[in-house]
């Protein structure tokens, strides 16, 4: 009766919600899987540094270029076409590397140009679809909630994945694919995409758009500095690294539900800055001290706080909203890249990029602060009405609140 009502008041049907959690919360948890996957090809002894560095280079162009692909399909053939299409590929995909047998170039290639498209492909229709399904004023609840399992069940599987081989591995992803196509086929849901099919603005005009690169900028900042400092933290915390990692990702996933709720009530801007300026306190303090423990854990624990509301935001709530007179799709396509090229970084620096932890961190707060400049300049996503309804009620039902205390100390008086 509970989560009744809460889907009520949030102003979507039980199976509109369970369709957006099982499209979002499917795929991102099959992402990790076919990364791990993708990493135990080539981590085979077999594979050489130069061939790792070349498929996983073409691993993320092809998330891209797909991405962006599947943004256009969707206008052009309908958007529950490339979702159904989308699903069907990646269980299919999740399969191919169960056949490996030599782990050449050529099948390691193209098992990651399957795999990226996968991704890539429906990402964007995805993502429009919960921008179109959920109300704007509760849109970033939904998304905390979503976000916050995701993560958690990310964990999981990965706890899961790492224990089994290849062919298992492949079989699992699969296996968890397929699931979320046939839930998703069960469901039957609707086209509701309002007038986002007349909308065929090219790319080149989204970058026109005032308000998308003002958030566009400090988001592609956030994930270079992300993807540039990742293996100076390895070095700098040593064998404590992946504990304090473990300790980002708890603190991750109670941040993202925690942001979605701020979102809904205080706005996506100005939750978007605190994350922006928290993590270059954090910064600051490890190019401080690089070498205390202490700044170690304050990090951790500010690294997660804005990695929950950066993936919220910039991930499943903002792009939808700024697409007011572009397509949706496309807004979110441009919007993943930068993402896409910080995970990039991360993972092809080694061993041709070293920076020394002082210079390392100091760089990375000084373009942390940097990056709230535009967003000073950035209008809210949400209508300022919404805001100040929410902050009514909030007053409201503290004013009952001590109304109804001092009603009672008067009675027993």
């Amino acid at each position: 009766m509970l989560a009744r009502l809460s889907l009520n008041q949030m102003g979507i049907t039980r199976k509109n919600f369970f369709t957006i959690f099982i499209l979002v919360f499917n795929v991102f948890v099959w992402l990790d899987m076919s990364n791990i996957t993708l990493r135990s090809i080539l981590n085979n002894p077999n594979v050489l540094v130069a061939e790792r560095t070349i498929v996983w280079t073409i691993y993320y162009v092809t998330v891209i270029v797909s991405s962006l692909l599947g943004a256009v399909l969707a206008l052009k053939i309908g958007r529950q076409r490339v979702l159904y299409f989308w699903m069907i590929l990646g269980t299919a995909s999740s399969l191919v590397p169960a056949l490996f047998r030599d782990y050449t170039i050529i099948e390691n290639t193209g098992a990651s140009v399957l795999l990226a498209a996968s991704f890539g492909l429906g990402m964007p229709s995805c993502m429009s679809y919960l921008a179109d399904c959920t109300s704007i004023e509760n849109r970033g609840r939904l998304s905390g909630i979503t976000y916050s399992v995701i993560i958690l069940c990310v964990f999981a599987s990965a706890m899961y994945l790492l224990r089994l081989d290849l062919s298992l591995q492949s079989i699992a992803s699969a296996i968890w694919r397929a699931s979320g196509l046939i839930l998703f086929f069960w469901l039957k849901p609707k086209e509701e995409v309002g007038d986002n099919k007349r909308k065929y603005a090219g790319y080149k005009s989204i970058l026109r758009h005032r308000s998308y690169v003002l958030y566009l900028i400090p988001w592609t900042m956030f994930s270079l500095v992300n993807g540039l400092v990742v293996q100076t933290l390895q070095k700098t915390f040593g064998s404590s690294y992946y504990d304090l990692a473990l300790l980002t990702f708890i603190i991750g996933s109670f941040s993202a539900l925690f942001a979605g709720f701020i979102a809904d009530f205080m706005g996506r801007k100005r939750v978007t800055l605190y994350g922006f300026v928290t993590l270059g306190l954090g910064y600051a303090l490890l190019g401080f001290a690089p070498h205390w423990q202490i700044s170690w854990y304050f990090y951790a624990i500010i690294d997660g706080i804005a990695w929950g509301i950066f993936s919220v935001v910039f991930i499943l709530i903002l792009w939808g909203e700024l697409a007011s007179d572009i397509s949706k799709e496309k807004s979110y396509a441009m919007g993943g890249i930068p993402y896409i090229i910080g995970n990039m970084i991360q993972t092809l620096q080694y061993p041709y990029i070293s920076i020394e932890p002082y210079a390392a961190f100091s760089f990375a707060s000084f373009f942390l602060f940097l990056a709230v400049l535009p967003l000073m300049y950035a209008p809210e996503t949400l209508p300022e009405k919404k805001i100040e309804i929410r902050r009514l009620k909030s007053y409201v039902e503290k004013a009952k609140k001590i109304t109804e205390k001092y009603t009672k100390k008067n009675s027993k008086n």
